[in-house]
């Protein structure tokens, strides 16, 4: 299962490398180029869902009481000393922006991707981290 959860951390610090390596071209090219725009939205959905998918392996992992949502999973991970609590209520809301992804892909705007939501992106390595530790990977 460890193995697992590297492999799942491995692959969201791929989507984000690709995500820095793009992202500087955003607000040039987000409403202009509908490649890059798919391109830059799956990526940053593949991170938020992976994100989700790990506190999921985690909590599996540390043998925690499954979670009754993707919001749960990641306040399960503050509530046990994982992540810390803070830390965790505030990153739980990847979960309801993995959802409008999933849902509400035709309300995206465009200046909150480029300006807000690649912003955040530090916290997602923030919140690898904090696993990494833990785990003692």
């Amino acid at each position: 299962m460890l193995h697992r959860i590297e492999k799942k951390i491995f692959s969201i610090e791929e989507n984000l490398n690709f995500i820095d390596s793009i992202k500087s071209e955003c607000e040039e090219r987000f409403v202009k180029d509908k490649l890059y725009q798919s391109a830059l939205l799956h990526n940053i959905y593949l991170v938020a869902d992976s994100s989700i998918a790990l506190a999921e392996m985690v909590i599996k992992y540390k043998k925690i009481p499954k979670s009754e949502s993707y919001y749960e999973s990641i306040d399960l991970l503050g509530e046990h000393n994982i992540i810390p609590a803070e830390f965790a209520y505030d990153f739980a809301k990847i979960a309801s922006f993995r959802n409008f992804l999933a849902h509400h892909y035709e309300k995206i705007d465009y200046q909150q991707i480029c300006k807000q939501t690649l912003d955040k992106l530090d916290d997602i390595k923030t919140y690898l981290n904090y696993i990494k530790i833990n785990l003692k990977l």
